[in-house]
């Protein structure tokens, strides 16, 4: 099989109202990615790099979504729905290319991988003219029932039409189809839409490849892959599923989760080998964490990179262009975005590093801040290897602190600080003996005054 050629049509020209939404179904999110972009995944894994997206609402930014590396993607846009048949047909131009197998899946399926597709494939391969994915259900209620004798798929019954006995059958339709690339366009030419809604069925080539002395048969996929999305609810429902999926797959990598089901991944997540991941962690795209790392409870992170043996949280917040070398840790309440935290550098405790770039075992205290922002543009701070950053401490840039400096809690560092020098930014503590004594009673005074009128 390896040697054939396969185009897949991918059907994503729904009006998806059921969604009530103001983008097209397709577009909408699971694990972080649009489900169009996760059903190209799944078709650029089974070895196709053809594809003809058939397009309707928002077509231009399904088209973009779809654009995968690696696939060749040509669309077509659907201006009317007149059933999948029809749709289908919309790639005549490229289907008439001579492709020897043609694949036909959904935008909707976001948990699709690839086996079913080259399970597909193979049966064409052996001879079939028309091959139809299905999927065993515990509830085949309102699926078209998959109607096997001696290894021949004889018919896809609807619900509807299906007898007491054909609705026993557990093996359902899930819409996906192979068909034979030197007949598709005539199979497909066959369909008509002489039925109650006046549209035109793919499952129609069942009966018309068969009507033509044509093999047809089925192959059996995983019901959860085949979950199509029409819902919010349903696109709930798949999330769950997806991060099931993911982070079952994590844990068999060699990561370790206390409470899976609380820790939420994105499609894109990288998680090293000896990696521990507390509850109630959530991943936004673009993450890195190398092995042997602690990610501890309620922290959040997003564009960052986590080096082997860091430890970030509880609490924390790694936003885009987060850096964190081996061994540094950013501990709880504290927000890094867009700094460079150095080899053991220490971030321990509510604190905000912004724009900046941490030394190598340097030590922030709890308080500090970077003021990066002017109110129009961001500024660089940097602190030398070895610094200390005295607690409660503003370091506003455009400023330096040098190797081994220290700065004095409280400060407010406006110049540069050389290396090894003491920095103290903050107003001289005065005492007034008995003052204390002064004021209470003078303020006991004006609220019995109060009281009074």
């Amino acid at each position: 099989m390896s040697l054939r050629t396969c185009l897949a049509v991918v059907l994503a020209a729904g009006d998806s109202t059921r969604m009530k939404s103001s983008m097209s179904k397709v577009l909408h999110p699971v694990g972080g990615r649009p489900m169009i972009a996760h059903v190209m995944q799944a078709v650029k894994d089974a070895g196709i790099a053809n594809i003809a997206l058939v397009t309707g609402r928002d077509a231009d930014r399904v088209t973009d979504a779809a654009k995968i590396g690696g696939l060749e993607v040509q669309s077509y846009f659907q201006s009317e729905r007149k059933g999948t048949g029809h749709a289908v047909l919309m790639a005549k131009e490229a289907i008439a290319s001579g492709y020897d197998d043609i694949l036909v899946a959904y935008g909707d399926v976001p948990l699709l991988t690839a086996g079913p597709l080259k399970a597909a494939r193979e049966k064409l391969a052996e001879g079939h003219d028309v091959v139809v994915i299905g999927f065993h259900t515990a509830n085949p209620y309102g699926y078209g029932r998959l109607l096997v004798e001696n290894g021949e798929l004889t018919a896809i019954r609807e619900e509807k039409d299906a007898s007491e006995e054909e609705r026993k059958v557990t093996w359902c339709n899930s819409g996906l189809m192979a068909i034979s690339g030197a007949k598709a366009l005539d199979l497909l030419s066959r369909i008509t839409n002489n039925n109650a809604k006046g549209e035109f069925y793919l499952t129609d080539l069942v009966e018309i490849a068969r009507t033509l002395g044509g093999k047809v048969t089925a192959v059996d996929a995983p019901e959860d892959e085949l979950t199509g999305c029409n819902t919010r609810a349903e696109l709930a429902v798949i999330e769950r599923m997806w991060q099931a999926r993911r982070r079952h797959e994590l844990m068999l990598s060699g990561v370790s989760m206390i409470a899976p089901e609380t820790v939420f991944l994105c499609h894109d997540t990288v998680i090293g080998q000896d990696t521990l991941i507390e509850p109630n962690v959530v991943f936004g795209p673009g993450v890195v964490i190398e092995g042997n790392v602690v990610i501890h409870a309620f922290s959040h992170l997003e564009g960052a990179h986590v080096s082997e043996g860091a430890s970030v949280g509880p609490y924390a917040r790694l936003r885009p262009g987060a850096n964190l070398a081996k061994d540094a840790k950013v501990g709880n309440f504290c927000e890094v975005k867009k700094a460079e935290i150095g080899e053991g550098a220490k971030v321990n405790h509510l604190t905000y590093i912004g724009d900046a770039f941490v030394g190598a075992h340097a030590n922030i205290g709890a308080g500090t801040i970077t003021c990066n922002y002017d109110g129009v543009n961001k500024h660089i701070t940097r602190i030398g290897e070895g610094a200390f950053i005295g607690s409660n401490s503003s370091l506003v840039a455009p400023v330096s602190v040098g190797n081994g400096a220290l700065v004095a809690s409280g400060s407010v560092i406006t110049d540069d600080v050389p290396d090894d020098a003491l920095a103290l930014a903050r107003g001289r503590q005065e005492l007034k003996p008995g003052r204390a004594k002064v004021i209470r009673e003078r303020n006991l005074a004006i609220k019995a005054a109060k009281k009074a009128k």
